[in-house]
């Protein structure tokens, strides 16, 4: 099976005055439907740059990254703009909701400029912020919301136009642990439905509830490894105890 993303011999060099600093070097890696894959190093290593790239926001200094087997490298500011917002979800650590808007509201800013009806608009967000767990909290602000609403929302944002991926930078790493594996849950149930996923994370224990896991390293992407242990992991993670039981 085609893979829904391929990048070959990626770089990414950034000019300092006479120095150069390869954020990415010579980076290849396919990602197929389906697949549940963390990524981890060190601040520095590679990762984050890696992720802009991967969700077209950022270009390569080289090298060759095809989407759905075409080559996003050529494409106009306005065709990688619509092939985010038909294809890429977005799950970031600082949440990025508008904090005088709803729930609602922010999650219907990807469908703004979609060739959407009213009607069907509503169903697609109501729909979303349900399978999220947030139907009696649509009409609320960031504000009257806990840091886990507020990913949960943005996970609502996400998915609401039926993405073919999610891309999540470091989505647990503003949350306490329990509630992080709340966030961890949705994002198995949704690949479970078929949505790929590609996620940053620092935390091992987090990565280990993916499905697969990759190492950067200096800009190098130097491991990939099944993760076997998913399962036992989540379940780990579930039974650590709340904030309030720990005992200091």
């Amino acid at each position: 099976m085609e893979p829904i993303i391929s990048v070959k011999n990626l770089f990414k060099i950034y000019r300092m005055g006479t120095q150069s600093l390869a954020a990415l070097n010579d980076v290849s890696m396919d990602v197929h439907l389906g697949e549940y894959i963390a990524i981890m190093g060190s601040s520095g290593s590679g990762k984050s740059t890696f992720m802009n790239i991967l969700g077209c926001l950022d270009v390569p200094t080289k090298g060759e990254y095809l989407f759905n087997g075409e080559s996003v490298v050529s494409k106009s500011k306005i065709q990688l703009a619509h092939l985010r917002r038909d294809n890429i979800g977005f799950v970031f650590q600082s949440f990025n909701l508008l904090s005088r808007t709803t729930s609602y509201d922010n999650v219907e800013l990807p469908l703004i400029y979609s060739n959407i009806s009213t009607s069907d608009r509503k169903v697609k967000i109501e729909k979303a912020l349900i399978s999220v767990g947030l139907k009696d909290r649509m009409n609320s602000l960031p504000n009257m919301l806990s840091g886990g609403q507020q990913q949960r929302v943005a996970i609502a944002r996400a998915i609401v136009n039926n993405p073919k991926i999610i891309l999540a930078d470091e989505p647990t790493g503003n949350l306490d642990t329990r509630t992080s594996m709340e966030i961890i849950q949705i994002f198995q149930e949704l690949n479970d439905e078929g949505i790929t996923i590609v996620m940053v994370t620092h935390e091992d224990d987090i990565a280990q509830t993916a499905k697969k896991k990759v190492l950067f390293k200096d800009g190098k992407m130097i491991q990939r490894e099944d993760t076997v242990n998913r399962i036992i992991a989540s379940e780990q993670l579930l039974r650590m105890p709340k904030p309030e039981e720990v005992i200091i």
